[in-house]
């Protein structure tokens, strides 16, 4: 069988499966998401072979260490998506919830219906836990999913969801709405993009070649952010050391991911202050610093920043920084090199805190606190399916509810139109 013909026979599948989990009750989805939790932990040695498998093989083929970093199933993050099934478990069903009823004239009520999206495609690099937070999320919401890993997981990937399959068929929900592509040929995702009557959106998660391929070629809507280029600005009225603590976790927690500090912004009346201490904080971790050339005359060592610093989503212990007059210009900075993905802004004036939440138009802006909690766990949505930068539909994390849309519903006495 060719790939458009196991790509058409996979998406015929998921469109059988979609149909049977939208009937599916609250109840048999809750036990699904438990009992698969439940499995993932009894079955550590398995997935730590299939794990081991790849990790020897990007030590092989010399895989950069955030990559690597993110392809590593610790047992932190098996507990992480196990908790955060127990947490998407845990949540309201939204699958036929009404929105909004209202009456018009004629007495005709009119009103909104949660329903689930239908198949919902998911290409991915290196995080094998998205293979497990995608299909949680997917069945929560009703869907049927097919997920297509990097190669670097593939072991990983298939692993996990033989376990989700496993427990679809003992659960009694349809073993086809938790579906992974089984080859890592890049025609095969060709032909994958090419099936608008099966699939009903399509969300790639992971670098921006990926993100830009998949938006070229797909026929159906796709829900993505290219990168993340996230930025913290250090008000003239802030805490040092509450700053230097939440500058420190945005950029060395977790240097490779999406949500992580690229751009440090700071006003000029705390930049003598704040930044030859922050220097040294990020110099303890190993940052290198580009800036800009006031920030070059005080922290000394500092690399001068070019402008494609400035638009730069680095994955790495680099961070650009830069000095600004006022807030004004940070927020001007913000629009000209941002993604729309994390913003923040560390003060103590709570009238310049709230402007910044107006008029910063990111998928999360948050204020005295990192980046790092752009994430669907984090925000108290059980887990995420990705973060768009997409306004339509949905814009930053993607939970259950995300992963629903609305139909209308009209009640009637027997009116007729005129």
């Amino acid at each position: 069988m060719g790939h458009k013909e196991a790509m058409t026979a996979m998406g015929q599948r998921a469109r059988e499966a979609a149909h049977l989990m939208a009937k599916a009750g609250m109840t048999i989805k809750r036990r699904f998401l438990e009992q698969t939790a439940d499995r993932i932990l009894a079955q550590r040695e398995r997935i730590a072979a299939a794990n081991a498998r790849d990790l020897a093989t990007a030590e092989e083929k010399g895989l950069a260490k955030p990559k690597v970093d993110r392809l590593r199933l610790t047992d932190k993050v098996l507990k992480e998506m196990t908790d955060g099934l127990r947490e998407v478990a845990a949540l309201p069903d939204p699958v036929g919830r009404i929105e909004g009823m209202w009456t018009r004239p004629n007495g005709l009520r009119v009103g909104r219906m949660r329903i689930p999206l239908g198949v919902v495609g998911i290409i991915y690099e290196s995080r094998p836990n998205v293979t497990v937070d995608a299909a949680g999320l997917c069945i929560k919401a009703g869907n049927a999913v097919i997920l297509r890993g990097g190669s670097e997981a593939f072991h990983s990937n298939r692993c996990l969801a033989e376990i989700l399959q496993e427990t679809l068929e003992e659960t009694g929900l349809p073993k086809a709405a938790v579906q992974v592509v089984e080859t890592t040929d890049r025609e095969a995702v060709l032909e994958l993009l090419k099936l608008e009557d099966l699939i009903d959106v399509m969300i790639p998660r992971g670098g921006e070649e990926l993100i830009r391929f998949v938006a070229e070629n797909a026929r159906m809507p796709v829900l993505k952010h290219y990168k993340g280029v996230c930025h913290i600005y250090v008000d003239e009225r802030v805490d040092m050391d509450m700053a230097e603590r939440v500058c420190l976790n945005a950029k060395v927690q977790r240097p490779g991911v999406c949500n992580a500090m690229e751009t440090l912004l700071v006003h000029e009346k705390a930049a003598p202050m704040f930044l030859p201490r922050m220097a040294q904080a990020f110099r303890r971790h190993g940052v290198e610093l580009r800036g800009c050339p006031q920030t070059c005359r005080l922290v000394e060592g500092c690399r001068p920043a070019t402008e494609e610093d400035w638009a730069a989503e680095y994955l790495d212990l680099v961070l650009a920084v830069k000095i600004v007059a006022s807030m004004d210009e940070a927020i001007e900075h913000i629009t000209r090199y941002g993604s729309s993905h994390t913003e923040a802004i560390l003060t103590e004036d709570l009238d310049r805190a709230m402007r910044f939440l107006q008029e910063v138009q990111s998928s999360l802006v948050l204020v005295n606190a990192s980046t790092r909690f752009n994430d669907g766990y984090q925000l108290g949505l059980g887990a995420e399916i990705g973060i768009s930068t997409s306004r339509l539909h949905a814009f930053g994390p993607m939970g259950v509810e995300e992963l629903t849309t609305t139909k209308f519903i009209a009640f009637g006495t027997g009116q007729l139109r005129e």
